[in-house]
């Protein structure tokens, strides 16, 4: 039986980015392409021909299209709903519990990935602390795979997604762990070439802006205690116990925060300290080395 055709690809958008922008959705179009072309299980430029050649939708695929639009314009986060989240030439397993890994990590990753690629060792070995997703480590083990990589988590909610990220990239050069990073992987303690961590950096008392994060990110990979540096004071001494001598430490954290994190590592021992800014101009990475 062909399922019945009730409106045009062209009009479904229309109607979708108009409910998203209603709802403060900072890309509304983009996102409802996205959510459609999700939906049709299409990519956006497929989508697009769609449009240009007037092609219609079905009654179910509207429902569900629709209903999306409306998770979204309460303001879901686009890759709860969909349940995937691009990152370099990776796409992510996501959900509720687990940290969304930003466009902006793309490039704090960039530093570890360069520091593995240069190393001698032919095996080199990277550390990402508080892994998340995945997103980091997975980057360093597709595009570097002559490493090792191992990855801790302690979210048991977390979990899910980051195992299953793991079965789907990590190959055999991959090691995660549901630990607290304190005492990760006291087996390498002295053999690492990088270490790398997009801690929780919120000070306690702060409201993220975006709605998005402040209602579903999980709190324990956003919060960093009361000036928000609690746990980068743990990753530098953790990173100190499993780096080489001249090993690497990369850090992402808030753009406010490069005075405090350089006073940080300079207190602690680490050379050579230096931000790094984003593609806005932010310093939002710091690199140390031992």
């Amino acid at each position: 039986m062909t399922p019945e055709l009730t409106i045009s690809v062209a009009d479904l958008l229309v109607s979708g980015t108009e409910l998203l922008s209603a709802g403060g959705v900072q890309s509304p179009a983009v996102d409802a392409e996205l959510l459609l072309a999700h939906v049709l299980e299409l990519s956006r430029g497929e989508l697009q021909v769609r449009v240009v050649t007037g092609a219609l939708v079905s009654a179910a695929h509207e429902s569900s299209a629709r209903a999306f639009f409306a998770r979204r314009a309460a303001r879901e986060p686009l890759q709860h709903i969909t349940g995937i989240a691009p990152f370099r030439n990776l796409e992510l397993r996501v959900g509720p519990g687990v940290f969304v890994p930003r466009p902006e990590t793309e490039t704090v990753v960039q530093f570890a990935i360069d520091a593995l690629s240069a190393s001698a060792t032919p095996e080199p070995i990277g550390v990402d602390l508080g892994t998340g997703s995945g997103a980091i480590a997975l980057s360093m083990a597709t595009e570097v795979p002559r490493a090792r990589i191992f990855a801790v988590e302690l979210s048991s909610d977390a979990m899910p997604y980051t195992s299953e990220n793991f079965r789907r990239y990590g190959s055999d050069n991959a090691t995660l762990i549901n630990a607290d990073l304190g005492d990760a992987f006291p087996e390498l303690d002295g053999t690492v070439d990088v270490v790398i961590s997009n801690p929780p950096y919120i000070p306690a008392a702060a409201i993220p802006r975006d709605i998005e994060v402040r209602l579903h990110d999980p709190a324990l990979a956003l919060y960093g205690g009361e000036d928000g540096m609690d746990v980068v004071r743990r990753v530098s001494v953790t990173a100190q116990r499993l780096l080489h001598q001249g090993g690497t430490l990369v850090l992402e954290h808030g753009e406010e925060q490069a005075a405090a994190i350089a006073a940080l590592l300079t207190a602690d021992g680490w050379n050579a300290v230096a931000h790094h800014k984003d593609l806005l101009g932010r310093d939002r990475a710091t690199t140390a080395l031992l």
